[in-house]
């Protein structure tokens, strides 16, 4: 597997969000979360890095990527995420996203920059009450997080102190590394623009355009996901070709409570893709 390399942020090119990039193989970006970092895919990314060039990110205003996009709707952070991938020379990615992650990964995929995507809970298609639901629960976090944030590192360092951290998100969160705790500092308690990105990204969005999707896109929910309430299923009918699979025993942010389901998953995406690619290259 290659050395991971970090990269973090305006210091290396304006256009590069902080980074780390990992393994060989077709590109693979991992887009975590309102309120996390990179670090949330921590459990997954030497995995996955066996099978593909694995680049993990962190969104505009979360982790070591300064805010430079507003206001910070689904579309501003995708072209941002855009922005990234060019100054990459990277043109389709698979991709796996969680939450808001998930949401850009389904934009990514109507602009035609997807070859693949698995999207863990996206936002986006909540009604009235789930999104007041949504951001109850983010506002919540964010105001602990940040007021209590001196505290985050050393609970982290804990089963006792990552299931407090980590409880609502994951199912299993004594089974979370410290690193996946560390990403609620990067995330809730020091992500400048947050009310900003919970307002425009969050509670805001309404997907369009979902038609145009071209490529394999599986949706998929925690069984015990108590952020993302019933949203998830109601992609299908809007994304052509896209399934769902439960994930059982996980939460909203899965990464660790289900790694071997969500490792299959993107698998059968990518296959999938291939699949796609190589009818197509086929004489009529």
């Amino acid at each position: 597997m290659r050395m991971v390399r970090r990269v973090g942020g305006a210091a290396h090119d304006m256009t590069l969000l902080a980074s780390d990039r990992a393994g060989h193989g077709e590109p693979l970006l991992l887009l975590h979360g309102i309120g996390s970092t990179r670090n949330d895919f921590a459990a997954l990314v030497p995995r996955l890095a066996e099978h593909y060039d694995v680049l993990s990110l962190d969104l505009p205003g979360h982790g070591d990527s300064p805010m430079r996009t507003w206001p910070p709707t689904v579309a501003a952070l995708t072209d941002a995420v855009e922005a990234d991938l060019d100054a990459r020379g990277l043109q389709r990615v698979h991709v796996l996203g969680n939450s808001l992650g998930a949401r850009i990964g389904i934009e990514l995929a109507a602009r035609r920059r997807a070859r693949s995507v698995v999207a863990i809970s996206p936002s986006g298609l909540g009604v009235p009450a789930e999104r007041l639901h949504q951001g109850l629960l983010m506002t919540t976090a964010r105001n602990l997080m940040h007021t209590f944030r001196f505290t985050i590192g050393p609970l982290a360092t804990s089963r006792a102190g990552r299931t407090l951290l980590l409880a609502g998100m994951r199912a299993r969160p004594w089974e979370a590394s410290e690193a996946e705790a560390l990403a609620m500092r990067g995330g809730f308690a020091d992500a400048t623009g947050f009310w900003a990105m919970l307002w425009w990204a969050i509670l805001q969005d309404v997907p369009t355009g979902l038609h145009r999707i071209d490529s394999p896109v599986i949706l998929a929910q925690g069984a015990v996901d108590v952020v993302g309430a019933g949203q998830t299923p109601r992609y299908l009918a809007l994304i052509p070709g896209s399934s769902f699979q439960l994930l059982a025993g996980a939460g909203h942010a899965p990464q660790s409570d289900a790694a071997d389901a969500i490792l299959a998953l993107v698998h059968r995406a990518a296959e999938s893709a291939r699949t796609r690619t190589a009818a197509a290259a086929l004489p009529a």
